[in-house]
Formats: C-alpha cells, sequence, structure tokens
C-alpha cells in the first residue's frame, strides 16, 4: 500500500506510526534526557544516563548498517554537511540544555507529558514553536544567520562532518567505526548490573535505538525520492514541533511529512501508555512564576534547536548516530545548558 503513496505521504505515515511506538516505549521506559542529568547529579543515579547510551549506541549500529547494506546516503543529511557552524551549535546548544531544565524537559519530553494530560506541554509547545520558525526564517533567524556565519569552519565535500571522513576512512571503515563506537557505549552501559535490572529502561533503551534507525530508513530509503532536493533525517523536535502548528493551520496549502507524522505520532503514543498505566489526569500550572518560566525555558529551546540544529533527539540520537563531529559539539553544549540551569533552578538556593 505504502509503495502507491507519493513518497512525502509514505514519510508522514510510517513517521506517525514509528513515532507512536516511540512516544509509547519512552513514556513507559522512562526516556528522559534531563531526568538522566538529574539522576546522575543529585541522585548519583546512571541507570537513565546508562539507558540515553544503550539507545545512542544501537541508533548508531542501525544507522551505518543501513548505510553499508540498504543504500542509505548519509551525506545528504544535515549533520554530515562541509560547513561545520560551531559558535551556532554551542550557543544554540547551550540555550537549549538552560530552557530545557527552565521547563523540567526537551520538546521530545514535552509531547510525552501532553500524551498524559499535562496542559503546561501544551503551553511549551506551542511557545517552542511560535520560536523555532521565528529562528527559522523570522526576527530572531536574523541573528542566528549572523552568528552562523563569522564562526564557522569550512571542511570539504558533502559528509566532511562526520567523524569517519575526519579520519580518511573509506566507507567499509566509516562502517567499521560505527560498529566499534557502538559496542563500547554498549559495554559502558551494560557494565555493572543497574541498568540490567531496570528491565523498564533496557527495553525502552532498545526498542528507541532501534526506532532511531528506522527513522534513518524511513527517510533515506523507503520514502526517498531522488527527485526531491531534501536533507535526509530521522526524528526531531525542535523545527517539527513548529511545522506541525504550521500544518493545523495551512494544511491546504502543505505537504505532510516525516516531521509532522511523528510528532502527531509521539502524542498519540504517549497518550496509550499513559491510558494503560493508569497515569493520564489533566494537569495545569500552578501560578504565574510556573508560566512563566516554561515560556522563557520553550523559547530558548525553539530557538536554541534552531540554531543548533536539533534537539536531545534530533542531535543527541539521531545526529550522534552519524557520528558528525557537530552533532558531538551540539550535544555537549545541550548537557552544559542543562547542567548550568540545573544549578540556576536547584543549587544555588540549597
Amino acid at each position: 500500500m505504502l509503495e502507491t503513496l507519493p513518497a512525502h505521504l509514505t514519510r508522514a505515515a510510517l513517521g506517525f506510526l514509528l513515532g507512536a511506538l516511540l512516544g509509547l516505549v519512552a513514556r513507559r521506559g522512562r526516556f528522559c534526557t534531563l531526568g538522566a542529568v538529574e539522576d546522575a547529579v543529585y541522585a548519583r543515579d546512571t541507570r537513565r544516563a546508562r539507558a540515553w547510551m544503550l539507545a545512542a549506541g544501537l541508533a548508531i549500529l542501525g544507522t551505518h548498517l543501513l548505510e553499508a547494506y540498504a543504500g542509505l546516503d548519509l551525506a545528504r543529511s544535515i549533520y554530515a554537511g562541509p560547513r561545520l557552524e560551531w559558535g551556532a551549535l554551542v550557543v544554540g546548544g547551550t540555550m537549549f540544555g538552560f530552557g530545557m531544565a527552565l521547563v523540567g524537559t526537551c520538546g521530545f519530553g514535552a509531547l510525552l507529558r501532553l500524551g498524559g494530560g499535562d496542559l503546561r506541554a501544551l503551553l511549551v509547545l506551542l511557545v517552542l514553536g511560535l520560536s523555532a520558525y521565528m529562528a527559522v526564517s523570522g526576527l530572531t533567524g536574523l541573528a542566528r544567520v549572523a552568528l552562523a556565519g563569522p564562526l564557522s569552519v569550512e571542511l570539504g565535500a558533502a559528509g566532511a562532518q562526520r567523524l569517519g571522513a575526519l579520519l580518511g576512512l573509506d566507507r567499509g571503515g566509516t562502517a567499521a567505526l560505527g560498529i566499534a563506537v557502538a559496542a563500547g557505549l554498549g559495554f559502558a552501559a551494560l557494565v555493572g548490573p543497574g541498568l540490567r535490572k531496570s528491565r523498564r529502561l533496557l527495553y525502552g533503551a532498545v526498542a528507541i535505538g532501534c526506532l532511531i534507525a528506522a527513522g534513518w530508513w524511513t527517510n533515506g530509503v523507503a520514502g526517498h525520492d531522488e527527485f526531491e532536493a531534501r536533507a535526509v533525517g530521522s526524528f526531531s523536535f525542535a523545527r517539527p514541533v513548529g511545522d506541525t502548528l504550521l500544518y493545523a493551520m495551512l494544511a491546504s496549502g502543505m505537504k505532510v511529512d516525516f516531521g509532522v507524522g511523528s510528532v502527531l505520532g509521539v502524542v498519540l503514543g504517549a497518550f496509550a501508555a499513559a491510558r494503560g498505566g493508569g497515569e493520564f489526569h489533566w494537569e495545569a500550572p500552578d501560578d504565574a512564576r510556573e508560566v512563566k518560566r516554561h515560556v522563557l525555558g520553550s523559547f530558548l529551546m525553539g530557538t536554541g534547536g534552531v540554531t543548533a540544529l536539533g534537539c536531545t533527539i534530533g542531535q543527541g540520537l539521531s545526529g550522534l548516530s552519524t557520528l558528525s563531529v557537530g552533532s558531538l559539539l551540539a550535544l555537549a553544549s545541550i548537557l552544559v545548558g542543562a547542567r548550568a540551569g540545573l544549578y540556576y533552578l536547584v543549587d544555588r538556593h540549597a
């Protein structure tokens, strides 16, 4: 059936299906990047951080196997371009991480919360989507372009940002590097009994890593159209949230694609998980102070997510699965921003 659909509808349909699975397993598996940082810093509990590492390792493995054997062209992704805009990655990533701490979760986490009935998450997603499009082509986009221009490095041909290209490896060597890195992350995640005993975290991480690779397969193989001039990618939840809001208003003049389908799917999957687990209940902000914090944090996430070319999922898992140096830099900046935000909220008042 999917073979008879236009490529963009194929991507949208698969994005919705995979997004629903992602929302379901992430909510049940308590998968959260900020939660992993909080647990490690304040509770000395690294199980969620290890789950994140395992998901990243499996995403790297699956993505590199798709490149080696299924015809996926990672050189056409935004993470592997010839220009490393390091200034935008650092500033945008730090903004996103700090905003994530203010909100208490990232854009992906807000979708999971919305599926559980949290109306604060609806506010976050509205502001995040609006600010993301402002950073794409609006007022803050002017500052983004001005920042990216001088603080960048030209690396050469397409795909030059990838670690394999920087090391001068051929296609086989790049695949071997991906397998080796994936094995290292998997070993680091599973050494010791902590994660292995937490079956919910373990199974959730395995599923999420596989779904990131499935996102690459959807966009770069199953839904690929050689006549379309578009970048290939996997899951991300900064600009796609804005795309979803725009599609809700302008559906008759837009084509639905993977990003919109995946956003809607994640909410549905999270809703199913919340209802099935008896966790669905309506929540609203406590007071004006909480609203202010959520609005500021979501603005920083939307602006920073577009500036850094992705969020904790877009750069942290999808981008990292390509072994892009830019994604490593963006992820490190997100984590630094998140730690600074937690310090601002927690440590300075302790």
